[in-house]
């Protein structure tokens, strides 16, 4: 009990924090949504926010952290804080040069990768064209930030200081809310605040970068500009990285397949972009709580030695995924327009824009287990250093998000590319689980396979429940003021969680104190 607890306190804390910049982000995609809509201006803000954002989770907070945390905790763990230290140095000097020579390099080719890889679908629309590069000439340097960003929280999270990595994200919110209401206040064009928010965008990274400085000064590590040097470990890092890239940021290259082959349809990468934002909400808080933790975990007890925990952490973290994003994904993939329609109908977002969202939710939302059991089985492959396992998967989940898409884009549009998103993440997920499977690295304990099985059960009867009262509230959930609309979903959804969660609890699938604990 200790140790299963001790995690689920650990998830529970990067959750909370986690939590708490979701909600503030939905705050945002409703206030851009009152004031774009799903016009082009919103269409080119997503569509050139989400390439420096790629860059980030596919560099800083795929290949990068994938590689550097396992190094980091087994200097920490062989050398003690001053091994540690050094070795962040070493990195952070390769690492800062790097980026700023890929940034400047960026930002005067940007045309050229605006038209070719950001956004070629708007080469016929020459206002598009030319707004989606100076919006991204703005937002690019983000990248620069949020990677030395990605650097700290990965040292702070070897220390198992989690908090403050995990509730820095919420900054961004804080400052594009900010700016957002006075937009709204002064009524300004749509083109000045797309560039409000492009600037709001690199300002954000600014200060998440300082914050997150200012934390690892606190636990007593220096880091300063000085001439980058390739020594052993550095080296060990930038091998790691090389099949990482793919590998860790999967689910990023998907999406900027699905952004590329959306600018063909207007207003289809906004639409996927609100859609995506709701999914994000369990996604978010569970996958990057069960990432962030498991990753360092996993590499401490194998450098100890210690299979029995290597087990226990697997276990309980899958057990954990599965109990609260299987029941998400069930609401998500049955009431839709009704989420929508609450979060994001008023201003210039209509009926039209909430159905065709709703559209994409769904599809997103039959890959929401999938996408957070990743972060379940892929840290066992980099805890042990093998990258080139993930990155090979990486590859047929690839090939197989691109196939899908074009195949079905001509039919189902934009809803397409979020399905495809889906199916590939289920492809992924079952030859990482299946390899660990075929070389005995990990085996489900019957418990933990029993408690899954209830887990389904109950999703399932949770399910009936919502199809069945439904139809009873429907008047207020379609046609009723944003306060009954927010009532009616809300009783729906506390009726079906009670069901649900009193199952769970009946069987033992799962234990009243871990939900305490995460309250708390």
């Amino acid at each position: 009990m200790s140790r299963g607890s001790g995690l689920f306190s650990k998830f529970a804390t990067v959750g909370g924090a986690t939590l708490a910049s979701r909600i503030l982000g939905f705050a945002r995609e409703a206030m851009i949504a009152a004031a774009l809509g799903i016009g082009p201006v919103a269409d080119v803000f997503y569509t050139c926010f989400r390439f420096p954002n790629l860059f980030r989770r596919l560099f800083a907070e795929g290949a990068f952290n994938i590689a550097f945390v396992p190094l980091f905790a087994k200097e920490l763990e062989a050398g003690g804080e001053a091994a540690a230290n050094k070795f962040g140095q070493e990195v952070f000097a390769v690492l800062a040069t790097w980026l700023m020579v890929f940034t400047l390099v960026a930002l005067a080719v940007m045309p050229f990768l605006v038209s070719t890889v950001v956004a070629p679908g708007f080469t016929d629309s020459p206002e598009k064209f030319d707004l989606a590069v100076v919006m991204t000439r703005i937002m690019f340097p983000y990248l620069l930030c949020m990677s030395l960003v990605a650097m700290f929280s990965g040292i702070l999270n070897s220390l198992r200081r989690y908090f403050l990595a995990a509730i820095v994200p919420v900054l961004l919110n804080v400052v594009l809310i900010a700016i957002l209401a006075v937009l709204l206040l002064i009524d300004a064009t749509d083109r000045s605040a797309g560039l409000a928010l492009a600037w709001g965008v690199f300002a954000s990274g600014i200060v998440q970068l300082a914050f997150l400085y200012w934390g690892v000064r606190r636990e007593g590590l220096s880091f300063r500009l000085a001439a980058p040097r390739m020594s052993a470990p550095v080296k060990r890092l930038m091998i790691l990285m090389g099949p990482g890239l793919l590998t860790g940021g999967v689910l990023q290259i998907n999406l900027l397949i699905g952004t590329i082959i959306a600018t063909a349809q207007d207003g289809a990468n906004a639409l996927l972009n609100f859609a995506d934002r709701i999914n994000q909400l369990p996604l978010g808080v569970i996958g990057i709580a069960v990432g962030v933790v498991l990753l360092p975990e996993l590499s401490r007890a194998l450098k100890s030695g210690d299979h029995q925990k290597v087990e226990m952490l697997q276990n309980r973290s899958l057990e954990f995924v599965v109990a609260l994003t299987l029941p998400a994904a069930v609401g998500f993939i049955l009431l839709p327009d009704d989420i929508v329609r609450l979060l994001y109908e008023r201003g210039a977002f209509d009926a039209h824009a909430t159905r065709q969202t709703a559209l994409a939710l769904a599809a997103f939302a039959t890959g929401l287990p999938a996408y957070v059991m990743t972060k379940v089985f892929q840290p066992a492959f980099f805890s042990r250093e093998d990258m080139r396992t993930p990155f090979l998967f990486s590859i047929v989940m690839v090939v197989a998000n691109i196939a899908i898409s074009l195949a079905l884009f001509p039919i189902l549009g934009h809803v397409a590319i979020a399905l495809a998103t889906a199916i590939s993440a289920w492809i992924n997920v079952a030859l990482l689980a299946g390899t660990q499977w075929r070389r005995g690295d990990f085996r489900p304990e019957n418990a933990t396979l029993k408690r899954l099985l209830f887990v389904v059960i109950a999703s399932g009867l949770m399910a009936a429940v919502i199809i069945l009262l439904r139809p009873f509230l429907s008047t207020w959930l379609e046609n009723g003021q944003m306060l009954l609309q927010a009532f009616a979903l809300g009783l729906l959804i506390a009726i079906a969680a009670l069901v649900y969660f009193s199952i769970c609890f009946a069987t033992g699938t799962l234990d009243p104190r871990h939900l305490r604990r995460m309250k708390r």
